[in-house]
């Protein structure tokens, strides 16, 4: 059938929030203020989080919505440089409603994905950094306005006793999502296969809370060599999520917390059907010397049980639909990072799903009813149906500035400065400001 993009209903479960410079006023208690991270601007005109010793910047890369594509790049800018939407609530409901969007789920940008940067020698103060952070976001960023977002938490991610313990706190409050790292070993934590872990998946478990797992949370990027071109990592950014989802598909978490669910977040869907015909390959040829036990079940149905997968534009995923799983799959959005079809998204998932011969019932799964499932999630509760849709919202924000415009005073770096700029954020990515540039 043929889509009106007007006519869908659209839960995006992948957006990103640049943080505003109040974040920690409200909700971190009065004894670390002093040493929190804040906003500074520094002589180049850039706006940086500074943590201690540690300065983040705001890649231009996760803040080009409303951008022309000569603008975007890796250098750092500053909050006039980026749209309001980026860091005020209030905008982002506004460019929301433009895009059609009716729901989202915001992950972190400058504390990372997994919060590492609140990973301190002091742990009463990390531990209070994420809390805050998770306050702030639940009770002010997505309490502002019941409905429009998908409650997402950081992680304690150098405890598990006290990440379990936070994932039960927030739960209390309506959030069923965490965003957490593709590979823990990496970061120096035991490996998903260590029983060190289990407190927490026994806390998601109980708690309906998914594990959602952005690419680039280890700080891993795939990526040959030091002085490869930036197009290289972009290129071959779903790659990590294709470790984390192997890595945790053998492993005996699935066996023994057979409950737990994990999105695999901004890392596509077309590498899906080669995966499971791959596992179930291996599964077929090996598991008798290796061990691996999945009873009467083959790889890829425990895959489908386990694993939401996720697309931005996915022409290869959403022809594959059934080879995935249509309860597998959620479109996201993207919104503000350079990926993003925004303000959009809405004409170019609907000319993919009419190409690849999408019917309604598959469309409404895709679009927003497995993100409900999913993450607990009920848009409805607060938003009537008939208000809920692209041409509903869309009609709302009429008015709307959503023209692409240039924002950036900077000069135009040359190829070879973009070259050098990309090698000095940790060889091409391994480090904070590619965690950022995904």
């Amino acid at each position: 059938m043929a889509f009106a993009p007007k006519e869908l209903t659209l839960i995006s479960v992948d957006d990103h929030i640049i943080e505003p410079p109040d974040l920690f006023d409200a909700h971190l208690p009065e004894r670390f203020k002093a040493d929190a991270p804040r906003i500074v601007r520094r002589d180049d005109g850039a706006d940086v989080w500074r943590f201690g010793e540690v300065e983040v910047p705001n890649v231009a890369l996760n803040a080009v919505a409303g951008r022309p594509k000569e603008e975007y790049g890796v250098e750092p800018q500053s909050l006039e440089e980026i749209r309001p939407g980026c860091f005020i609530v209030d905008e982002r409901v506004k460019d929301m409603n433009a895009c059609g969007v009716l729901s989202s789920m915001n992950f972190p940008s400058f504390p990372g994905f997994a919060a590492r940067l609140f990973a301190v020698e002091d742990e009463e103060f990390g531990l209070a950094l994420v809390r805050a952070y998770n306050d702030w976001h639940i009770d002010e960023w997505c309490g502002a306005h019941p409905g429009r977002f998908i409650p997402m938490a950081l992680p304690v991610i150098w405890d598990a006793e006290k990440c379990a313990q936070e994932v039960r706190r927030v739960a209390a409050k309506g959030c069923h999502s965490l965003s957490f790292t593709e590979n823990p070993a990496a970061l120096g934590y035991p490996s998903f296969h260590d029983p060190y872990w289990d407190p927490l998946w026994t806390a998601v478990c109980d708690t309906d809370t998914v594990l959602s797992i952005h690419l680039g949370s280890s700080g891993q990027l795939s990526f040959p060599a030091p002085d490869s071109p930036p197009d290289v990592m972009i290129t071959l950014q779903p790659m990590n999520i294709q470790s984390a989802a192997a890595d945790l598909l053998w492993s005996r978490v699935l066996k023994e917390f057979p409950a737990i669910r994990i999105a695999l977040s901004e890392g596509s869907t077309g590498w899906v059907p080669y995966f499971l015909e791959r596992v179930d390959r291996t599964y077929d040829m090996h598991h008798r010397w290796t061990g691996q036990d999945f009873g009467d079940r083959m790889p890829s149905d425990v895959f489908r049980e386990h694993f939401l997968t996720c697309f931005i534009s996915d022409h290869t995923g959403v022809y594959l639909r059934n080879q995935i799983g249509i309860d597998n799959i959620s479109w996201e959005c993207d919104y503000p990072h350079s990926d993003s079809a925004w303000p959009d998204a809405p004409e170019e998932l609907a000319q993919l799903m009419t190409e690849a011969g999408v019917t309604e019932v598959e469309a409404a799964k895709i679009t927003h009813e497995n993100a409900m499932r999913w993450y607990s999630f009920d848009p409805f509760a607060h938003v009537p149906r008939e208000q809920a849709t692209v041409g509903a919202l869309r009609e709302a924000a009429a008015g709307h500035d959503v023209s692409i415009r240039a924002m950036s005073n900077r000069e135009k770096l040359t190829a070879e400065q973009v070259q050098a700029r990309w090698q000095n954020m940790g060889q091409g990515g391994a480090g904070t400001g590619a965690e950022r540039a995904s």
